[in-house]
């Protein structure tokens, strides 16, 4: 791919950005619950369409449950507009994020909660946050892993805020996500890991272009009477074995 073709999609990108500025400035102070939601899923497609990215959604039990923790395996930051593409929840993200040029802004301002590790009461502030969301009807929704990793490694589950749907009274949605290039392997310009910075891993996508992703819907796990590990480890499993086996749709 030429210079002036990486320049040209980039610069669509930018704009997308912008325009996703303006309409978190101006518009959602005056737009009901739905409007919002409906903006951030269109927003979110257009994105991924700019980044050359195709989203394949498959249920391997039933549609979405409305009103659940949803959690799922990280690859890279577009993990996010992913499943805002099919269908938007609030996130919870570390904190580091909120410091990202633009998508930091972006995030906070479409509902995300920003998360800093290694302090206690912050966590329990987010868990109640986490909970009021739940009750209130929302979808909520974070990594367990707590980072991002190699396509093809899912790194153990962090347990803590599984205790959200319990005290929720929610069931816990795993999503599996998978990225593949033309060939059907994992694309290397996804990676996302390491020294990786936000710059270097946009321009990596932007330079390839020819990206599918698929979101694989499993089956909804319920949290009455199931303790915080146990919905941590059977959701790790579940996506596990979706990415290892190729989970198939009934």
């Amino acid at each position: 791919m030429s210079f002036l073709t990486r320049f040209a999609h980039a610069l669509r990108l930018l704009l997308h950005l912008f325009q996703g500025l303006l309409t978190c400035a101006l518009v959602f102070p005056f737009a009901g619950a739905a409007a919002r939601t409906s903006l951030i899923q269109r927003w979110s497609a257009r994105l991924l369409a700019i980044c050359g990215v195709r989203l394949k959604v498959r249920h391997v039990d039933r549609a979405p449950e409305r009103q659940a923790l949803v959690v799922a395996n990280h690859i890279s930051w577009l993990d996010i507009f992913v499943i805002n593409a099919m269908q938007p929840c609030r996130f919870v993200a570390k904190s580091e994020i909120r410091q990202w040029p633009l998508i930091g802004w972006l995030c906070a301002q479409t509902g995300t909660i920003f998360l800093q590790r290694g302090r206690q009461r912050e966590v329990r502030r987010i868990f109640e946050g986490l909970v009021m969301s739940l009750n209130g009807g929302h979808r909520v929704a974070f990594f367990p892993e707590g980072t991002t990793s190699i396509q093809g490694t899912v790194l153990p589950f962090h347990a803590n805020l599984f205790e959200a749907a319990i005290d929720a009274k929610v069931t816990v949605q795993p999503y599996a996500l998978r990225y593949s290039g033309r060939d059907g392997l994992a694309p290397a310009a996804l990676e996302f890991v390491g020294e990786t910075s936000l710059l270097q891993s946009v321009m990596a996508i932007l330079s390839v272009r020819d990206f599918m992703v698929e979101l694989i819907i499993l089956p909804p796990l319920a949290s009455h009477g199931a303790k915080r590990r146990e919905l941590a480890q059977a959701s790790r499993q579940a996506i596990a074995d979706a990415l290892e086996n190729g989970a198939r749709p009934t």
